[in-house]
Order: structure tokens, then sequence, then C-alpha cells
């Protein structure tokens, strides 16, 4: 188990990617420090530890150079604790196609979620909802085959893809209510919904994942300081 003086987390409670960094050390039990940042008025901290990006999280390990990008860190914690809940799986070709499915959510499914904030016509947001359903079901699909009939993607418990989309449920909740539909149902998607119910309940995802005032509190910040 790491000790809180080795690993230092940065981030803010709000943002997803800090939070699937979160579900890891969790999963892992390995004790850390959560360092929070203002993404309104960036610290010198984040700007020097990740002056390409400027983003968040960032990860601080004894005297080691700091680590940015979520999927990174989490492959890193993965190879540092390998003993400790391993997140990917061992197979290489199983390992790939973990990669390409969270690619997929990162760069297809939640992205979805920002474009739908920027459209302001009813045309346009259903035109989104209807995508959003769609890569819904694709996951679903993937879903289906990755747990081969258990509880969740990693099979009897929480791996890779478990904490890659885990950590956008509370932005999911938020953006349903918000826009009035349902990303996942009992029609379209039902072992997705199921498997949420899981994670919302799982020792390693509850206490992290941001409550929905958090969330709100967070995107009214967002409306105010966007160009």
């Amino acid at each position: 188990m790491g000790k809180s003086s080795e690993i230092k987390l940065l981030g803010t409670a709000a943002s997803p990617f800090v939070n699937r960094v979160q579900f890891v050390l969790n999963l892992k039990s390995i004790e850390y420090e959560f360092i929070e940042e203002n993404l309104f008025c960036k610290s010198e901290l984040l700007l020097t530890s990740n002056p390409a990006y400027t983003k968040v999280p960032v990860l601080f390990h004894e005297n080691k150079p700091p680590l940015a990008e979520s999927l990174i860190i989490i492959e890193y914690l993965d190879e540092i604790y390998p003993d400790v809940h391993q997140i990917l799986p061992s197979d290489p070709f199983e390992r790939a196609h973990n990669r390409f499915w969270a690619n997929y959510i990162d760069t297809t499914f939640f992205p979805l979620f920002t474009e739908m904030k920027r459209i302001h016509s009813e045309e346009g947001k259903e035109a989104i909802k209807k995508q959003i359903i769609e890569a819904s079901q694709f996951l679903e699909e993937s879903f289906v085959k990755f747990s081969n009939g258990k509880a969740y993607f990693g099979g009897d418990d929480a791996g890779y893809l478990d904490v890659v989309l885990g950590c956008f449920l509370g932005w999911i909740k938020f953006s349903e209510k918000r826009n009035e539909f349902k990303v996942l149902d009992e029609v379209r998607t039902p072992k997705l919904l199921e498997w949420t119910k899981r994670i919302w309940t799982h020792e390693a995802f509850k206490d992290a994942i941001p409550n929905t005032e958090t969330l709100v509190n967070f995107y009214m910040m967002l409306q105010k300081y966007k160009p």
C-alpha cells in the first residue's frame, strides 16, 4: 500500500478524469493526498507540472516527474502496484480491445454531451440525443461481450472499462435531468442500467462520484467563465 507522502493527486472533484484516477487508487487501496485545483484560476503547481495542457489530473509519485492524462496515470498505477486489483487484463489482445473502447468512450461518446451544451436549437439537441443513444447501444453490446455474463466489464469486479466509463455517470445523470431524456434505460440498455446501479454502490466508486450539487456548481462556473 502506498503512503500518503508518496502519492499526491492534483485535481478537482467535478472532473470525471480525476475521478477515474481516484477509482483506481481506491480499488488498489493506495493512500494518497488530494490537492484541490481551481480550474478557473489555475495554480502555479498545475501550470508548471502540466505545461503542455494545463489540465487535471496530475499525479505526483515520490521524486519522479509529474504524470498527466488519466489513462496514462491509470496504466502507471496498474504497473507499479501489479499485485493488488489488476485493472487491465493480462492478455495482450484483451488489453488492446479494452483500450479501443476506452478511446471510443473518451473521443466519441462523452464529447457528445459537451457538444449538446453548445447547441441551442431544439432540432440540434434532438440530433445529438439520437447520437448519444446510438453510442450507448454500442456500449451495451461491448458490455455484454466483455462481462461475459458477469457483473462488470472486468468480470467479477471492476476493471479498466468500468473505471473509464464509470467516471462519467455523475455527468450523464446530470445531463439526463437537464435535457429531459434517458441515456440508459430498461429497453435499449438493460445490462448497462444494472451495471450503473452496481457502480453507484461499489466501495471504490461511491465516494468518488461527485454529487449533483458539486456538478451544478461546476457547471455554473463553466457558464460564467466560458469564452
